[in-house]
């Protein structure tokens, strides 16, 4: 029988795989792949990847300079390495995130973003295979603006969880954006002290919400849901463009046979009960007031870019000990 897995990719919805664990990517045979700071470092301490890090730590070390400069660039090495072996797996693009730190600076998160560029380039991948993952603040969605507009970079805005975030990105003409479907369930748990299930989670009527708000106002922004805590939330948004799914839940899938109709779908979004047009072009402050006004999004904003920062920074350490063995 089909299992399903099989039966969302029939849905129209395209398959992500949320792992920097490239050996248990090609089981599940998704287009594209995800990384993040967190992913790579679970990944970076199993022993099939020493490989990577030796890489990694030898070209810092031929990069010269003092030992912080030599692991910045091997950090960024070895997100290119993985980046590259899980491109040699999948047929679309992989997502790799510039540094947590630079969430606030669009002008130091636009030059991460170009020497990531350059440097998959210098390893034979062409930009058009990279996504390059921004955190959605203001500062963020206004350097992946420029970046698609002047270079031509595609970009993936992550850590979204309010509305103003989706209306923002979409008109800054972003590729794609992740909302977090299950960090969004979890402030709300934690919140109302509730139990939610299929389209009562509010994870999922958030995504809904944006999905349907995009195809009325003819946004070309793909919407990939995110950060899933039970096949549940996935089985609610078969149908929408993307879903990028932990190889926990993806194994779920695939041992099931169960039925996962469509539930949404582009036109009948394009159809349903309108939703004011929103903007925030050229206007900082509403945007960051309405951010402010939805708590859930400006707690999971900040405590993600927090937790991304600490990871990263814990990845910079096992490369900083390496590189000064």
């Amino acid at each position: 029988m089909t299992t399903s897995l099989d039966q969302l990719k029939q849905t129209g919805t395209v398959v992500v795989s949320d792992s920097g664990d490239f050996a248990s990517i090609d089981v599940y045979k998704p287009q594209d792949a995800t990384t993040n700071p967190s992913l790579i470092l679970a990944a970076a301490g199993k022993p099939g990847y020493a490989k990577l890090i030796d890489v990694a730590v030898q070209y810092g070390k031929s990069k010269g300079g003092d030992l912080e400069s030599q692991t910045n660039h091997a950090v960024d090495r070895l997100l290119v390495e993985f980046g590259k072996e899980i491109l040699a797996i999948i047929p679309g693009r992989v997502s790799t995130e510039v540094d947590a730190r630079l969430s606030f600076d669009k002008e130091g998160t636009k030059a991460k973003a170009k020497e990531l560029i350059a440097l998959y380039d210098s390893v034979g991948v062409k930009k058009d295979r990279i996504l390059i993952k921004i955190a959605s603040t203001w500062e963020g969605i206004q350097a992946a603006r420029e970046l698609e507009r002047d270079d031509n970079i595609h970009t993936n805005l992550t850590l979204l969880f309010g509305f103003g975030q989706a209306v923002a990105a979409a008109e800054a003409g972003v590729t794609l954006i992740s909302p977090f479907v299950g960090r969004i369930l979890d402030w709300y748990k934690k919140s109302t002290g509730k139990t939610y299930e299929g389209d009562e989670d509010p994870g999922v009527q958030s995504v809904k919400k944006i999905f349907n708000y995009y195809k009325q106002h003819q946004y070309k922004t793909i919407v990939m849901g995110a950060s899933f805590r039970n096949i549940g939330e996935i089985k609610a948004l078969a149908g929408v463009d993307f879903l990028t799914i932990a190889p926990a839940l993806l194994e779920e899938l695939k041992s099931s046979t169960d039925p996962v109709p469509k539930k949404l779908d582009a036109a009948q979004a394009a159809q349903a009960d309108p939703i004011a047009k929103v903007t925030f072009v050229d206007n900082e402050a509403e945007f960051r007031w309405a951010l402010l006004q939805d708590q859930m999004a400006f707690d999971k904003l900040h405590e993600g870019i927090k937790k991304f920062a600490e990871d990263g920074e814990t990845l910079k350490q096992l490369l900083r000990e390496k590189l000064s063995a």
